[in-house]
């Protein structure tokens, strides 16, 4: 099988996470270098780097007048008086990465347990509702897929496996079907001794500024298939096999 070079497996990227205090109205920009907060505009092409932020709070504070869903980036909203939290990324257009969220101090419980994908304002794209912990689940293990039509990003999807990758695993539970959760009890610092930080497999699809494929999520999609894929997985999951190895 032949690897494509958008293919970089595993490229760990620097966040942020700090009280959210959602920026306010920022111009629109074209310059495709140098837009690095979330809530800016701009059109990217394939291997510019390209900001999006993660809010994490509860799953209401995402809706307006309790009905419509809005982008963080939305002042109605009102997410910095909810004490929410804000990771902020910035990886490359097309490359197949890793995002990871340390929660041994940072616990998204304690935050309303939701997490919502953003960017942009005046073309602003937002991701639903993903839960990620309560008290008694968290789930550890994600993949988003950031959809772009030339070069301006359109929408974001969490991608589910119906909990394949713990299928007969008597270690998780299986949430709705679709996200496979560890105990919050069994994590560190939680009373249990799993490192259970957010790992996000991030992925593209699309065209960018110049309508040129964006291929790295039929890339991640193909890969399931084959063993190569697994490698990347033990490396995605590895929390899930941390956990095994107490067992």
């Amino acid at each position: 099988m032949t690897i494509l070079k958008t293919q970089h497996l595993l490229v760990p990227l620097l966040i942020l996470l700090t009280s959210a205090t959602f920026p306010s109205y920022i111009k629109a920009s074209t310059n495709t270098k140098g837009v690095y907060q979330p809530c800016s505009d701009t059109k990217v092409q394939i291997s510019d780097e390209f900001t999006f932020g993660i809010a994490f709070s509860s799953r209401d504070s995402f809706l307006f007048n309790q009905s419509h869903q809005l982008s963080p980036c939305d002042r109605r909203l009102s997410l910095s008086s909810l004490n929410s939290q804000l990771a902020v990324f910035r990886p490359k257009l097309d490359e197949i990465s890793l995002l990871t969220i340390n929660t041994s101090s940072f616990f998204p419980d304690s935050y309303g347990g939701y997490m919502v994908a953003f960017a942009g304002r005046k073309y602003a794209a937002r991701s639903i509702p993903a839960f990620v912990a309560n008290s008694t689940y968290t789930v550890t293990s994600f993949t988003l897929v950031l959809e772009f039509k030339k070069g301006r990003l359109q929408n974001l999807f969490w991608k589910r496996d119906g909990c394949a990758s713990c299928a007969g695993n008597s270690n998780f539970v299986c949430l709705n079907k679709q996200d496979c959760a560890i105990k919050t009890s069994d994590c560190k610092n939680r009373g249990g001794s799993v490192d259970c930080s957010l790992g996000i497999q991030l992925a593209f699809s699309g065209t960018d500024k110049h309508l040129a494929v964006l291929n790295s999520w039929y890339e991640v999609e193909n890969l399931r298939q084959y063993s190569l894929y697994h490698l990347y997985s033990n490396l995605r999951d590895s929390l899930t096999s941390q956990y095994n190895n107490f067992f």
